[in-house]
């Protein structure tokens, strides 16, 4: 399903895959089947989707990210592809990033650029990811004194 208030211009959606709302989904992205993306998300150009993934409202996933199969994002996660984004940026270096799979991104955690998380790991709610994340654990991101 594919609700009429969305822009999906990709036509490489899987079956059964719900796509909400208020979402982009620009021309060259692969998303698979059972999929479920909640409103208000955008998708770019060089994604892909693997198959029995969630993502939560609110989530932007750019160019260069990887979602391996049965991936939970939860809302509002922010991906960043660009170690030093600037407006115009001709010097910009994409930094893919890969979730592996059965991989759980709690809510608003930030997932900085060139970033793999492991299979099955969790990240948890408002986690900074700042560096790869083994397979099986959770990630409770920065550590901060006090």
């Amino acid at each position: 399903m594919i609700h009429p208030l969305s822009d999906v211009q990709s036509k490489n959606i899987g079956e059964n895959t719900n796509i909400w709302q208020f979402c982009v989904v620009l021309p060259n992205a692969k998303i698979g089947s059972n999929c479920n993306i909640c409103s208000h998300c955008f998708i770019e150009n060089n994604v892909v989707i693997g198959d029995n993934v969630t993502v939560k409202n609110g989530v932007s996933i750019y160019d260069g990210i990887t979602v391996e199969d049965g991936v939970f994002i939860g809302p509002n996660v922010a991906f960043c592809n660009d170690k030093y984004p600037k407006s115009k940026n001709k010097e910009f270096k994409l930094e893919p990033i890969i979730v592996k799979q059965g991989a759980s991104i709690g809510a608003n955690a930030t997932i900085l650029p060139g970033i793999t998380i492991g299979e099955g790991a969790l990240v948890a709610a408002g986690a900074v990811v700042t560096k790869d994340v083994p397979p099986n654990i959770i990630y409770k991101g920065i550590k901060k004194n006090g």
